[in-house]
């Protein structure tokens, strides 16, 4: 922009010079738009037709220094009334029409104030304003008008403020949407956290903290417990042979186990011979096996399940296969001969050794029976025991549900189980199994099948009871009786002394070394006349009774030392 502005220019007619009035930018109103005011002038000089020099209103510009004289005035007067008239041409041009010839200079205060934009009217003039005489002058609204030129870019700030606008927003809106979420996922953690230790805390898993069921914690557990037990036996319709486990379930410490029984396990018949577990399936039945296994391990069996492998292999069947971790390739049984029977060219294993193989009910069936030639029997107990455990993983834990499984077995079952009791049993344990708080327990024994130290203290006492179990008032009294004579017949000669006696005999096993002298050891303040009446039962003197620690399975324990000779 140009700092000054020639907007008018004016022309006198006649003989006097052309006179410009020129304006200067002095500032921008509230609009934005410039204002200009007059820029002062000098006093016009005029050439006029060659006269006397007693003529006062012409001048020479040649002339040897005369300036024509300047009228001054004491007042401003804007419309020039009050100016002396001069003679000749008026020296200037009034842009409002006012009286000409004023020759009048502005100051340039008051050409600021009577400024106005160029490309705008001349403001009016009114008459009474004309009049006014005195103080300074006054201008009406209407002598000014503002011209609001349309801005192109306008519209185009208006679009970017309202886009900045909900820009912003949207910006506000994700940030309360991220902080809603964050809030819901802390509150989500806290619960699931919240509901993990309290599903603990109920299962009695949390550490430091006893199950609801315990009440006292791990006080309670070691106290009296309660466990349900019964015995089942498979019996190898094939191959011959039979496998025997019981299935505890200690509804007190939550807690599922199947105790494997070698065959080898040595046992007492019900007229008090010495027989073993195998033999005893086969020839005293289910009730006097249940019976002699109550007396040596001193438990409660409460019924008996007979599951012969024809029904192991339906059980798999009905539950959907199961999952097991094998420990040998199994060869397929129906390999061995062709249908003509020559030899099968098949190698390929029925079972193959890895995790988690999945097994049908006649994979679980050769499994279970497999014995590898060089194996000793337990190891095929053990995989007997993991098919067990892997059946009652897959077994429904509703008591309905799994009654219907068992009936659908179509079995006869023992007497002393019904179908009803043994569904609501297996039920148990299956939740145990899938809960994880099942395991499988081998009972260690001796070689001539009498039970060790560490089978008394880890299984007998600490899976199927702890302490014998409780006599009835008329049941006779059981002495286990370990030999430590150097002389193996003295075993023999001791049970049938105490079993003419009245007595149940139970075998302790074979001590080492040799000992000298014989001891009568009772553990309950009830039993002391007991172990005396055992004692002169066996010949021995009284002064070899005791107070001490008994086998888990007796009530009495008596180790023969040498100076006990099978006498009376």
């Amino acid at each position: 922009m140009n700092d000054r502005y020639d907007g008018y220019s004016g022309s006198y007619s006649g003989d006097a010079s052309n006179t410009s009035d020129q304006y200067e930018l002095v500032g921008y109103d509230e609009y934005g738009q410039p204002v200009y005011r007059q820029v002062p002038q000098q006093p016009a000089q005029y050439e006029y037709p060659q006269q006397s020099q007693d003529q006062g209103y012409g001048y020479d510009p040649y002339a040897t220094g005369q300036q024509p004289p300047v009228p001054s005035y004491d007042t401003y007067d804007p419309y020039g009334a009050g100016a002396p008239a001069q003679q000749g041409p008026p020296p200037s041009y009034d842009p409002y029409g006012t009286a000409a010839g004023t020759g009048q200079q502005q100051r340039v205060e008051e050409q600021t104030a009577t400024a106005h934009i160029p490309a705008q009217a001349a403001p009016r003039t009114e008459p009474a304003a004309r009049d006014r005489r005195d103080g300074a002058p006054e201008y009406q609204t209407e002598q000014f008008s503002f011209v609001e030129e349309p801005d192109e870019n306008s519209e185009d700030v208006i679009d970017w403020l309202k886009f900045t606008e909900s820009r912003t927003e949207r910006r506000e809106e994700a940030r309360r949407r991220g902080r809603s979420r964050i809030v819901a996922l802390v509150v989500v953690l806290v619960l699931c956290v919240t509901g993990g230790v309290g599903y603990l805390w109920y299962a009695g898993k949390l550490p430091g903290f006893g199950s609801k069921d315990s009440g006292k914690g791990a006080a309670d557990t070691a106290g009296p417990q309660n466990r349900d037990v019964i015995v089942v036996h498979m019996h190898n319709t094939k191959g011959g042979g039979t496998s025997t486990a019981l299935l505890v379930n200690n509804t007190t410490t939550k807690q599922g186990t199947t105790v494997l029984l070698p065959n080898s396990l040595a046992l007492t018949d019900d007229e008090g011979s010495a027989t073993t577990l195998g033999k005893s399936v086969d020839g005293d039945g289910s009730s006097g096996t249940r019976e002699a296994i109550d007396t040596v391990l001193g438990t409660d069996v409460e019924g008996t399940w007979r599951l012969d492998t024809p029904y192991l292999n339906n059980l798999v069947e009905l539950v959907g296969n199961i999952d097991i971790d094998t420990n040998a390739d199994v060869p397929d049984p129906a390999a061995k001969s062709g249908k003509d029977g020559k030899k099968a060219t098949s190698t390929s294993p029925l079972v193959k050794k890895g995790k988690q193989q999945t097994l049908s009910g006649p994979m679980a069936v050769a499994y279970a029976t497999y014995r590898a030639p060089g194996e000793s029997d337990t190891a095929q107990l053990m995989r007997f025991g993991q098919v067990m455990q892997g059946v009652l993983r897959k077994l429904s834990s509703d008591p309905h549900a799994a009654t219907v499984t068992v009936q659908s077995l179509a079995q006869i079952l023992d007497p002393s189980l019904g179908e009803k009791d043994l569904g609501a049993f297996l039920a148990k344990l299956a939740d145990r199994a899938k809960g994880g708080d099942y395991k499988t327990a081998l009972l260690p024994v001796q070689q001539d099948g009498t039970l060790s130290e560490q089978a008394t203290g880890s299984v007998v006492k600490d899976v199927l009871g702890g302490t014998v179990k409780n006599p009835g008032k008329d049941a006779s009294v059981r002495v286990g009786i370990k030999n430590a004579t150097g002389v193996k017949t003295r075993t023999e000669k001791a049970r049938v002394t105490l079993v003419n006696g009245g007595y149940t005999f139970v075998d302790a096993g074979t001590g080492t070394p040799a000992q000298a002298a014989s001891q009568v050891t009772y553990q309950d303040d009830d039993r002391k006349q007991d172990a005396v009446e055992v004692a002169k039962t066996l010949g021995l003197p009284t002064s070899a009774v005791r107070k001490g620690k008994t086998v888990a399975n007796a009530d009495v324990s008596v180790v023969l030392g040498q100076n006990y000779t099978g006498g009376q």
